[in-house]
This record gives C-alpha cells, structure tokens and sequence, in this order.
C-alpha cells in the first residue's frame, strides 16, 4: 500500500460519501460496470450454449472469467502507469476512478428509500423500493419481510460494494479494484444456480467468495464500530457476539458476516425463510433471539449505522496513511 493508493482511497471514500453516482452523467456515458456487463454477456452469448456438455460449459466459464480478469489487470495496470505520469491531474483522475467503484451514497440512498416508502406508501410504497435492491418476490412479503430485506441488502453490499472494492485497491491498486469489481458483475450475472448458469457460472461464482472472504469479516468488525460509536459499548458486543455465532447461518459463505454483526447491532432476527423466484429459500433465523418484527425505524437505524461503518473505513485507511507518511 503506497502513500498514492491510500490518499486516492481516502478522497475516493469523501468524495463518494458526499456525490454518489451522478444520474447525470451516466446518462450520457456508460458506467464501467455495464461495460464490464457486456463484456460477460459476450462470453455468456458463444459459450454458455444449452448444446454443450455441463463439463465443456464449466471450462468455458473459467476461461472466459480468466480471460475477463485478465483484461481488467491489463487496463488497470495501463491506467495506472498513465495516471501516474501526469502528476497531481493523474491523481486526481485515478481517484475519481476508485470513486465510482465505490457504492456508499448510492446504497444509503436505495435502502432509505425503503423506508421513506413505507412512511409515505405504505406496504405497497416498500415493496416498490426494494424491488430495486434485492432479487426476492417484493409480493411475497409483509412490512417486516420488507425491512428485514432492505437491511440484509444494506449490511451484504456494504461488504462487497464499498469494503471489498476499497480492500482490492489498498491491495493492488487499479488492477485489483477493476478485477474485483469484474469478477463481482460476472457473479451477479452468471454466479446463480439456475440451470443455465450452473456450470458456465461456477468459477466466477467460487473465485467471487473466494475474494470477499477478507472483506466480509473486516466489514463485521467495522459494523461492531460504529455500534459502539453510536449505541455504545454493550451493543456493539452483542453485534460481535452475533457474528461469531450466527455468520455460518448463512448459505453464503460471506454474506453472514455483515448481516449477523447489523443483527446483533440492531437486535433483530435477519434472513431466514425468503422465496426467490417464485421457490421458497430455507434458511435459520440469524439472531433468533433478536426482535422478529423489523420496522421503518429499524431501516433508518440501519442506514446511520453503515454511513458510520463507511466513516470507520475511512479513518482506518487514514490511520494506513499516517504510518505510511511517517516510515
């Protein structure tokens, strides 16, 4: 981690925290992450053929996300020889960059959306708005299903949509950042187990788990911080209890972490039975001795606690630079 990576990271926290993505501007270009889009659904088009053998589709997807990532160290490698050739203008474009990479204002925003839905709407108005964030049947579920929903999207995309991106950068730089956030498209594209992607999807599916392993238990410690920053010293001891027993709850290998450590800072149950595409998900209750009925108010908490989470990340990567200045 070099003094350059950790400045760009910090202003790319800022500067993320205060603008977001723009509508404006992604009007008129498109996001990086539709590019790696099309990208993905150009392999997916000539090797995920319903002909092939599932053993030739599994080596297809692996190729083709080897070849994706590839490509993406490729282009982060020359950007970042680019940026740092033009001095102080480079910085700052590299920083921008990183910040679109970033996802705090525009997940707080989506998932506060919720609640302001169900204040002014209703169930009808919250349905509507986490249909926008998570991929279960919005009719399926009832105000507490509602909530509970909004706040698992809240604490799984803090780990893979701000730490895990801010992690791969403090790591590798440019390459890292754009070959994570490569991998974690091609996982939501074709990292499912329907039986289309079964086989094509698997190892962008595995090689995804593999590279949120370390995001996902840092994103619970910073969760526990910013408990005990805003509900003191005993909540955020109940956040970390939660998640060392309940994170392997989950059928991810990663997502319980930050949805057991918001559980347990919230004092609500999280996750458990849910229907995804019209087939019902079996899960056990995380936190089975929080709260069962979630509320509004509880997503309003949520969101205060991950702009915190968000601000505590940004002070360890400013810690990360101070000690680096000074060696």
């Amino acid at each position: 981690m070099t003094v350059w990576i950790l400045a760009a990271l910090f202003g790319a926290l800022v500067l993320d925290r205060i603008v977001g993505d723009p509508p404006a501007l992604w009007a008129r270009l498109p996001h990086p992450v539709v590019l790696f889009g099309h990208g993905i659904a150009f392999f997916d088009r000539r090797l995920n053929r319903d002909t092939l053998a599932p053993v030739t589709r599994r080596r297809n997807g692996l190729v083709a996300i080897v070849l994706l990532l590839a490509l993406s160290v490729a282009v982060g490698l020359f950007l970042s020889g680019l940026f740092r050739a033009f001095g102080v203008v480079g910085f700052a474009l590299e920083l921008l960059v990183v910040a679109v990479f970033l996802a705090q204002k525009s997940l707080g925003d989506h998932v506060a959306a919720v609640a302001l839905g169900l204040r002014t709407d209703g169930l009808e108005g919250g349905r509507r708005a986490v249909s926008l964030i998570v991929g279960r049947d919005p009719q399926a579920l009832d105000e507490p299903g509602v909530c509970r929903a909004a706040i698992e999207s809240l604490a799984e995309n803090f780990a893979d949509g701000v730490v895990a991106p801010a992690f791969w950068y403090a790591l590798a730089g440019l390459p890292g950042i754009l070959a994570y956030k490569m991998l974690n498209t091609a996982d939501s594209m074709i990292g499912h187990r329907s039986d289309k992607y079964r086989d094509f999807g698997w190892a962008s599916a595995r090689l995804d788990d593999l590279a949120n392993w370390p995001a996902a238990r840092l994103s619970s410690l910073l969760i526990a911080a910013a408990t005990w920053a805003l509900q003191g010293a005993a909540a955020a001891r109940r956040s970390l209890s939660v998640t060392l027993r309940d994170s392997g709850l989950h059928r991810s290998p990663n997502s319980g972490w930050p949805e057991a450590a918001m559980a347990g800072a919230l004092d609500i149950q999280l996750t458990g039975p849910r229907i995804y595409g019209g087939e019902r998900v079996s899960e056990p209750m995380i936190n089975g001795s929080g709260r069962p009925v979630a509320s509004a108010r509880d997503i309003e908490t949520g969101v205060a606690l991950f702009y915190a989470s968000c601000s505590a990340l940004a002070v360890l990567t400013l810690i990360f630079l101070a000690a680096r200045i000074v060696v």
